[in-house]
């Protein structure tokens, strides 16, 4: 059987409970193990967030308990910090045009990530958000707290520019269809 729920009251006095007997010990744990201070209170912070979420299966002898969620909690902070790091590695990689992994990064991947960076920040995340993390405009609507009809006019908009400046960039003339064709299929390819 399930724990039983603890009354609104009862639920707000436990976790104060908790909090004032555990907190020093929670985030001295934290602390021994986490690379800065800012980290150490991210994770006791988020050690007694949980608690609250689970308030009802806290154990009397709630100190081991609190302790491995702050273990669960760093492993996974650890986890997001080098995942960030490898992607903003790589992503800095492909935006100077330095090889990213075995093999080297395309002339044209170079030129539409040069384009990309020439664009203000609103239209790279527009774009980046739909090409790299494959969102819809809905999604994107509710990320950023608009509609998906406003996302998909600023898309667009971002889109024209993300092509003007590939245009900039290429070599050949802009009235060339040929050059326009490959760019719209560039473009294609990167951003839909």
């Amino acid at each position: 059987m399930g724990a039983t729920r603890l009354a609104p009251d009862a639920a707000v006095s436990r976790l104060e409970q908790l909090f004032e007997v555990h907190e020093r010990r929670v985030l001295a744990y934290a602390i021994r193990r986490t690379s800065t201070s800012a980290d150490a209170e991210d994770a006791a912070a988020e050690t007694f967030t949980i608690a609250w979420r689970k308030i009802d299966q806290v154990p009397e002898d709630a100190l081991p308990w609190l302790l491995g969620v702050a273990r669960r909690v760093i492993a996974n902070q650890r986890r997001g910090s080098q995942r960030r790091s490898w992607l903003f590695e790589k992503l800095s990689r492909q935006i100077s045009g330095e090889p990213t992994s075995p093999g080297t990064v395309g002339a044209d991947e170079g030129h539409a990530l040069a384009a990309l960076a020439r664009l203000r920040p609103a239209d790279q995340e527009l774009l980046r958000l739909v090409a790299w993390d494959e969102l819809d405009e809905l999604s994107i609507g509710l990320m950023l707290g608009i509609s998906a009809n406003a996302v998909a006019i600023r898309l667009h908009r971002a889109r024209g520019r993300f092509r003007d400046e590939l245009l900039k960039g290429s070599a050949v003339s802009r009235t060339s269809t040929e050059a326009k064709g490959t760019i719209n299929g560039a473009l294609q390819e990167r951003v839909e």
